[in-house]
C-alpha cells in the first residue's frame, strides 16, 4: 500500500518559498494568481494491506520525522494497487 503524506506550513507562518514562487508566477504573466504556500509530498510504499496499519505507520513517520509539528500540519492519503493517485479507500 502506498502511504502519500502531504505537508504544508500551518496558516500564519511565513513561507518564504511561496512568496517566491507568487512572484516568478506574477512576472510570467500569471497576475490571476493571490496566493502560493509550498508544501513537501512524501510517496512511501507500506509492506501492508490493511488501510488503518498504513495510517498509524504513515502518522508516526509524519510526526517523527517527516514534518516539524511546530510550524507544519500533515495530511495522510493512501492508495492501493489499482486505485487512482491520492484516492483514500
Amino acid at each position: 500500500m502506498t502511504v502519500l503524506v502531504k505537508v504544508m506550513l500551518k496558516p500564519g507562518v511565513l513561507d518564504p518559498q511561496g512568496k517566491a514562487i507568487a512572484d516568478a508566477l506574477h512576472r510570467l504573466g500569471f497576475t490571476a494568481v493571490s496566493d502560493v504556500r509550498a508544501g513537501k509530498l512524501f510517496r512511501i510504499e507500506v509492506d501492508t494491506d490493511d488501510p488503518k496499519q498504513a495510517k498509524e505507520v504513515g502518522s508516526q513517520m509524519a510526526e517523527k520525522l517527516l514534518s516539524n509539528p511546530v510550524i507544519e500540519d500533515y495530511e495522510l492519503l493512501l492508495e492501493t494497487a489499482g486505485a487512482p493517485a491520492g484516492v483514500a479507500p
